[in-house]
């Protein structure tokens, strides 16, 4: 399977933290897919190579907004969960029917409320904003 975003992520780690990325900086193929052999779904080609490219990088994974291990996805109300905010106030996910679009839209759940409102963009533009948004806002 080709490649489409683990470059992108994996510099993401020089960009922000400003140092190398490390094979550390991910989780190894091998190790992933033991940790979603238990799930009863897929996860998009973006979201592999996002935890390929930067899963054991808690400076990136706990930025602001908590990314859950691979281990821990779960699908709930139609969606799987993959991020939350600190205060878990929302939870964002992909709709389970667009698990196979490599790079699917973002979906965000008001906890309290439980409604879903799409964020617009695909995983990708999502994530490469929220680490602009995040480091740009520590900069300040």
């Amino acid at each position: 399977m080709s490649e489409m975003f683990l470059e992108k992520f994996r510099a993401l780690v020089p960009k922000y933290l400003e140092d190398k990325w490390r094979p550390e900086d991910g989780i190894p193929a091998a190790e992933l897919d033991e940790m979603l052999e238990e799930h009863d779904f897929s996860i998009p080609l973006v979201l592999r190579e996002f935890y390929l490219a930067l899963g054991g990088c808690e400076d990136l994974m706990e930025a602001f907004h908590f990314f859950w291990d691979p281990d821990e996805l779960e699908i709930e109300d139609g969606y799987l969960l993959f991020l939350e905010d600190e205060e878990e106030k929302f939870t964002w996910g992909f709709r389970a029917d667009q698990l196979d679009v490599p790079d699917p839209i973002v979906w965000r759940r008001n906890n309290a409320r439980g409604g879903w409102q799409s964020e617009e963009g695909t995983f990708s533009e999502y994530t490469f904003d929220m680490f602009e948004w995040v480091f740009e806002e520590d900069e300040d």
